[in-house]
């Protein structure tokens, strides 16, 4: 009878059975760590950083790469690191961060920014939006709204208080009731006829048979239509066409 504390005897020719996996040998394997949005941060008051960076580094995904003392400075640590997000404060000497946004946008149009202020204003929250600013973020309550305003940055998506949001809706309800002209109604009816076919995918050739006009003329429809929007291509008239109602998403 064979001792059950022992171990079964190998066939001849056949090697022993491993007691561990290859996967347990080698260790188990690992996915590879998400890259962390790196981070421009600019303010000229020293203590007001470190506070600012200590919210970001203890966050996972996010790092500050870079620090800058006014607006100027931002700029040159823009071109010496690479960084994914600019958070900047508005009053800053030499450059403001209004200022600093404005170059960092022409500078680097791929580097989204946040505006870290004091100033719950809504002039100088509508000058950062035309800045290029993503984001208006109150220091009062930085460690509560920053984190998340910088993860919304990086998914392309604005971030306001709500204070500024109904800052924007009482600035639009102003306009309407002025008679101001909206971006909605920007285009002419063939514009947006336009516009509605090619967001549907349709060619040029498609588009000048179904509406009994020229290919010329509807490229130049289709080149109107990107200067008047301010968009780059299909795809960003097509976001823009589904925003404004014309086709489902």
């Amino acid at each position: 009878m064979s001792d059950p504390s022992l171990p079964e005897p190998t066939a001849p020719g056949r090697p022993a059975a491993s007691t561990t996996s290859a996967a347990s040998a080698y260790g188990p394997s690992r996915a590879p760590a998400p890259a962390k949005i790196r981070i421009l941060l600019a303010d000229d008051h020293a203590l007001v950083r470190r506070g600012v960076r200590l919210i970001l580094d203890r966050e996972p995904d996010l790092e500050v790469v870079a620090e800058a003392g006014d607006g100027a400075e931002a700029i040159d640590m823009a071109r010496a690191h690479e960084a994914d997000l600019a958070v900047l404060d508005i009053a800053m000497p030499r450059l403001t961060g209004l200022q600093a946004a404005r170059e960092l946008a022409a500078l680097k149009p791929g580097l989204r920014i946040l505006m870290l202020t004091m100033h719950d204003n809504e002039q100088y929250l509508f000058q950062a939006l035309k800045s290029g600013a993503c984001g208006y973020v109150l220091k009062s309550v930085a460690d509560r709204d920053l984190v998340a305003a910088c993860r919304a940055a990086m998914r392309d998506e604005p971030f306001l208080y709500p204070g500024a949001v109904t800052a924007l809706i009482r600035n639009y309800l102003d306009r309407v009731r002025h008679g101001e002209e909206t971006s909605d109604h920007i285009l002419t009816p063939r514009e947006e006829e336009v516009l509605k076919l090619v967001a549907e995918g349709h060619s040029s050739k498609e588009i000048a048979e179904i509406l009994f006009i020229s290919i010329k003329t509807v490229q130049r429809h289709r080149a109107n239509l990107l200067q008047k929007l301010g968009l780059r291509d299909r795809l960003e008239l097509t976001r823009y066409a589904i925003r404004a109602g014309l086709i489902e998403p």
